[in-house]
């Protein structure tokens, strides 16, 4: 017989990226006396990985507990990019309601439409939280129009509808149920919780169910897999049957070791668990998302969405230029394939493929982003190895045409930049669906419809173009009919044709024909890459090219050479930058872009052929 346990909710926060859903979490851990009383708390607490606290985004999704009144909230922070929407898909199925947190300036963005898209598929209520409600320019009846317009635009039934509003200021710490009167805490939305999210329920008698929805791991006990329990309890040394949704005839029997369940921040090992906790178990090496652990006399496996497919490739290869295994610790085939099939254990959306070649992996994920925080922890842990340009990844319909993926782009820049980002877009196939002007503020709001190789090496120009201003958000927007050939850059590269060290003289020169890259004294091989050119063709310099000295004095002889200083690339700006005939040589301590042909005759016979 199912039943309700009333002193458990499980809560997911999702929201569009920068809408405040770690630091509301923060607030919600203070405010529920997790903390002890002088204790230094670092700001965004729930960004634990080196990256997310440099880039102030959530990439993985984590859990917390917190007690309010003696009813435990299990809550989970998730990421709020596209490009991690698939541990936003996952997490969905271990909790019973949703805080979706909404700007209350910025209003309902893309990334809010894909992730309330996934909460009212799943029929899960809804607790709308505007954020944000102390910006000087925040417009919150505006803001809830949007959101019910948008809950109207994705289906939602009447129950759905009737959600409650919150108003909050995470950073300030309040709360309350009128936009007009601030509130003193963050008490109103612990109430909401309470009232309008139903507690999980279940059969205890029935066989133990839990569905796996996260992989944490740990280099001590390897993979620990997190999830709600559906049915029965769940105890240490119990024996379970891992069975798959999508794979129900393949069966193993295993063994639970260690059990734990979430206090704050901590994970707190217990010896059993029951319906509606949220429990984290290590010691089962082959477990994975979407599995369920089942009671031997219950074999039953619990429905798991499939995640969304990636959309973007790459080709990780070893690294082969004249520099290689200088600067890395980590350089070979075999590491390099062993640390992309390691970080499958953790990622659902990300895949990696063998080509023809034991030197190159095909990793295909579901945006630049999301490829560029993998590439970026993998040259902290000493990984030395070289990336392709990235590609997207084309379908064909049943008539076999071909089909791309589609992105829809909002776009809110000053209105003076307005008509340039239009006309760069054009160029790159994307269509204009709407243009509004941003409530009360100088701003414009562009919406396009996009290809997403239009959007490849897209962003630096953005920034250029509206001076910094600028803000563009993505969401996939599913495939669409091919849109015809894209020419990506207009400029071509300044090649050096000799191995050596740049010196001052010959940087002096090479700089009249375009941006340097490099600066004096930096190493350099022939076909490597060390600046743009103004013009459209590829040319090839001497940045090691000394000074011949003379016994004759002239009276300019002797000036100083006034260098320009380079433009140092970011690892996105370096990717955006390359040309499908070049490759980013990435290192822990460099970045270089090279010719994937290092010899000249060599490419240019590769050019004349594939003309």
């Amino acid at each position: 017989m199912r039943q309700k346990r009333e002193n458990i909710r499980n809560v997911a926060i999702i929201a569009h990226v920068d809408h405040g859903k770690t630091t509301l979490v923060d607030e919600l851990l203070k405010q529920s006396g997790v903390f002890r009383a002088g204790q230094e708390v670092a700001e965004r607490v729930m960004d634990s990985n080196d990256i997310e606290r440099e880039r102030g985004i959530t990439i993985l999704s984590k859990n917390t507990a917190v007690m309010y009144k003696d009813t435990k909230i299990n809550i989970i922070d998730t990421p709020g990019h596209a490009d991690f929407g698939g541990e936003v898909e996952r997490v969905l199925k271990m909790v019973n309601g949703v805080i979706l947190v909404v700007d209350a300036f910025e209003g309902a963005m893309p990334q809010t439409k894909f992730v309330l898209r996934k909460a009212l598929e799943l029929k899960l209520p809804v607790i709308v939280c505007i954020n944000k409600i102390d910006r000087p320019e925040a417009r919150p009846n505006e803001v809830i129009d949007e959101v019910l317009e948008l809950f109207l635009e994705l289906d939602a039934d009447d129950a759905q509808l009737d959600c409650p509003f919150i108003f909050a200021s995470a950073k300030a710490g309040i709360a309350s149920l009128d936009a007009e009167e601030p509130g003193t805490s963050m008490i109103p939305l612990f109430e909401t919780i309470l009232e309008y999210i139903p507690a999980p329920e279940g059969d205890p008698e029935l066989g133990t169910q839990v569905l796996i929805s996260t992989i944490d791991y740990n280099e001590y006990v390897g993979r620990i897999g997190v999830g709600k329990v559906d049915n029965g309890t769940i105890s240490v040394n119990q024996e379970v049957i891992i069975v798959n949704h999508h794979e129900p005839d393949k069966q193993t029997k295993v063994k639970v070791s260690k059990l734990y369940e979430f206090d704050g921040l901590n994970k707190v090992e217990v010896k059993s668990a029951e319906i509606g906790s949220i429990v984290a178990i290590s010691g089962i090496q082959d477990i994975h998302i979407g599995d369920t652990l089942c009671a031997l006399e219950n074999v039953e496996p619990i429905p798991f969405q499939k995640i969304s497919e990636p959309t973007i490739a790459m080709h990780f290869c070893v690294n082969d230029s004249p520099l290689a295994g200088t600067e890395g610790k980590y350089v070979t085939s075999r590491h390099i394939r062993d640390r992309l099939f390691r970080e499958l254990n953790t990622d659902v959306s990300l895949r990696v493929e063998e080509t023809e070649t034991t030197e190159s992996f095909k990793v295909s994920g579901r945006g630049e982003l999301h490829l560029s925080v993998l590439i970026e922890n993998m040259r902290r842990e000493g990984f030395e190895f070289a990336v392709s340009k990235a590609e997207v990844l084309y379908k064909n319909d049943e008539n076999g045409k071909l089909l791309e993926p589609m992105e829809l782009a909002y776009i809110d820049v000053p209105t003076e930049f307005s008509g340039s980002v239009i006309e760069k877009l054009s160029q790159r196939k994307g269509e204009l669906r709407g243009m509004s002007t941003l409530g009360g503020s100088d701003n414009t709001r562009l919406e396009f419809s996009i290809p997403s190789r239009g959007l490849i090496g897209y962003r630096g120009e953005f920034m250029t173009d509206t001076k910094g201003n600028g803000v563009i958000n993505t969401v996939f927007d599913g495939y669409g009919p091919y849109k015809g050939d894209i020419s990506y850059r207009k400029q071509g590269s300044l090649i050096a044709f000799e191995a050596g060290e740049a010196i001052t003289y010959g940087l002096f020169n090479a700089q009249e024909r375009g941006t340097l890259f490099i600066g004096p004294g930096e190493k350099v091989y022939a076909g490597m890459v060390v600046g743009q050119n103004g013009r459209g063709e590829d040319i090839e310099l001497n940045v090691c090219k000394k000074k011949q000295l003379t016994n004759t004095r002239s009276s300019s002889a002797d000036e100083a050479l006034r260098l320009t200083p380079p433009k140092i690339l970011s690892l996105e700006q370096a990717m955006d930058f390359i040309e499908t005939d070049e490759l980013l040589e990435v290192t822990p301590k460099s970045l270089r872009i090279r010719k994937k042909i290092l010899d000249p005759t060599l490419r240019k016979r590769a050019a004349f052929k594939n003309k």
